[in-house]
């Protein structure tokens, strides 16, 4: 059984356009294979915990600075806790849009919560960073409602999908497939080009064996 887990990034329920593309991608995913597991973290109604300074002293005795002491030790618990549910699932699928040339702030301190020393990621002085998870995929469904790749920079820069893209590589997953919709606004079919992004994504899904 594959465990996928569905992080939405939009604050827009049922009206968000990254939304329609994974749902219809899941749609398609739990009619080839039923006995997929779908996790779905909504981060907007998460109970994200503040990265402080505690859980910001508890990385950082992984580097060599400072102890685990008791609070720190506490802090660590609850940032893998967290962590867990992400390690858990062989497959991730994330909706995000693009927000002011960037990924949601939302998306962005869970990021910054689960990706730990350890965990996540390792270092070596002479290496350097090497991502721990080993044979897991992502979906990303990229939305905006004017930036499109390739347009003048009047119409916005692109640091969402490159820094996801980058983040994805940095904790080792690797086989990563992609979908725009951009942008959503800007076009002269919004509903017939939103119709056919839905359909895209849908077949991204794997075709049976």
């Amino acid at each position: 059984m594959t465990n996928i887990l569905y992080i939405a990034a939009s604050p827009r329920g049922a009206a968000s356009q990254s939304g329609k593309l994974a749902e219809a991608y899941l749609d398609a995913r739990k009619a080839v294979e039923p006995s997929a597991s779908i996790d779905t973290l909504d981060l907007w109604r998460a109970d994200l915990p503040e990265f402080d300074g505690d859980k910001a002293a508890a990385k950082m005795t992984f580097f060599g600075v400072g102890d685990m002491d008791a609070p720190r030790q506490s802090a660590w618990d609850q940032v893998v806790a967290i962590t867990e549910r992400f390690l858990a699932a062989d497959e991730y699928v994330l909706s995000v849009p693009m927000w002011n040339g960037g990924i949601p702030y939302k998306l962005k301190q869970y990021i910054d919560i689960i990706t730990q020393p350890g965990l996540l990621f390792g270092f070596d002085p002479e290496q350097g960073y090497s991502g721990l998870l080993q044979g897991k995929t992502a979906r990303v469904f990229y939305t905006s409602g004017v930036y499109a790749p390739g347009a003048p920079a009047k119409y916005g820069a692109d640091h969402h999908s490159t820094y996801l893209s980058w983040w994805l590589e940095f904790i080792g997953v690797t086989e990563v497939e992609t979908l725009r919709f951009q942008p959503s606004l800007l076009t002269a079919d919004p509903q017939g080009d939103q119709a056919k992004a839905v359909a895209r994504a849908a077949a991204m899904a794997p075709v049976p064996a």
